[in-house]
């Protein structure tokens, strides 16, 4: 759960920033559940995602982003 509340809190701080004009901003966006699963589905998530070039699939009423793996970050 606390995880959820800080995911919120960054996408919102991210798109205050947008609205002002920023470039740069945390990409929240890329934020996924195990799985590839996108947190609640939210559209415009989907939006920025498909924008990058992630493929995306819905699974129900759940989308999942397709070959998430690859894009992983690795150290």
């Amino acid at each position: 759960m606390t995880t959820g509340i800080f995911a919120w809190i960054a996408a919102h701080a991210s798109e205050e920033e947008l609205a002002a004009g920023k470039k740069r901003v945390t990409p929240y966006w890329r934020t996924l559940k195990l799985n590839g699963e996108i947190p609640g589905g939210v559209q415009h998530q989907i939006t920025l995602l498909e924008v990058e070039g992630h493929t995306l699939y819905p699974k129900g009423k759940k989308f999942y982003v397709e070959d998430y793996q690859k894009n992983l970050l690795r150290k």
